[in-house]
């Protein structure tokens, strides 16, 4: 069992369950299902095999869900990269991990223009068209494919190659505090253990619905907000960018039961005059991770 394939089960389980929640718009399990096969297959058309790299560019948002499972459903090894990252560490990262393909936001279409040549191994960019991107009013260059073209382009049927435990799935790389960062292989095995493991002992099933506000790019978020309530039919509540008046509306509109943060996050709801305790009402857990939460705010919030 692994992750691509553990959704794929619930999907078939419960295919009209809501599996994420993204800024007014609800997909089930049954579209997810569908739309992972299809951006698997359409990243086969591309040319992307088994074992190739793929490196993800991208915020907390559907495109980083769809993508990072239709990368794994096809083999891929996917490499989340921290999108506000400067040109520099990107590139680094992109040549170390051996990125075949990267999924990127608009906003960063200027940055690959100018990496033309520098990334030898780099044969694909696809990219996430956003508001801001529009606003800004970047364009695509011919070289580049959208994300909802490369979608478009897949087979729902679309089957992807058997996986082995052992192979890779994720590198993560460090923060590179004490020098370059390096990448951390986590294999199939590890990814779903964890998250069969965590959801097991926080108790997480299908009437959970957890906020994902905490960067999906890192292993916290991934593991504990996202793979953990999708193993289980729970639903993800995406929230792209954290803000104390956000969490408090979301949290009361979308009767969240599980937030995960870190104990800055907590500070900052904490002394939020805007929100109250009612607005946490249906929260039945949260979870803190990162650092050591000081004990006085453990005990007031």
């Amino acid at each position: 069992m692994n992750l691509s394939s553990r959704l794929a089960e619930v999907a078939d389980q419960l295919p009209n369950k809501e599996a994420y929640w993204f800024e007014g718009e609800s997909c089930t399990y049954g579209e997810l299902d569908a739309a992972i096969s299809k951006f698997s297959s359409g990243l086969y058309n591309m040319g992307i095999r088994q074992g190739d790299h793929i490196a993800l560019l991208i915020g907390n948002s559907p495109y980083f869900v769809i993508g990072l499972y239709g990368a794994l459903r096809l083999g891929a090894t996917v490499i989340p990269i921290n999108p506000i990252y400067t040109p520099d560490e990107i590139s680094y990262i992109l040549m170390n991990g051996d990125a075949k393909a990267v999924i990127a936001l608009d906003l960063l279409v200027p940055l690959f223009i100018q990496m033309q040549g520098r990334l030898p191994l780099l044969e694909h960019v696809i990219i996430c068209e956003t508001p801001q991107g529009k606003e800004k009013g970047i364009s695509l260059p011919e070289q580049m494919k959208s994300f909802t073209d490369v979608l478009r382009s897949g087979d729902v049927n679309f089957q992807g190659p058997k996986l082995a435990d052992d192979d890779t799935a994720v590198i993560l790389y460090t923060s590179g505090t004490t020098g370059k960062p390096k990448g951390a292989m986590l294999t199939h095995k590890n990814l779903y253990s964890n998250a069969k493991d965590i959801a097991n002992y926080l108790k997480i099933n299908e009437n959970d619905r957890v906020i994902a506000t905490l960067p999906m790019f890192h292993v916290f978020c991934l593991t504990v907000a996202l793979n953990a309530p999708l193993m289980n039919g729970g639903t993800v509540i995406i929230v792209p960018k954290f803000s104390p008046a956000k969490i408090f509306t979301i949290a009361r509109e979308q009767k969240a039961t599980i937030f995960a943060g870190v104990p800055t996050m907590y500070n900052f709801l904490y002394q939020y005059e805007g929100g109250s305790a009612d607005d946490f009402r249906t929260l039945r857990l949260c979870i803190s991770g990162g650092s050591s939460m000081p004990v006085a705010l453990l005990k007031n919030f």
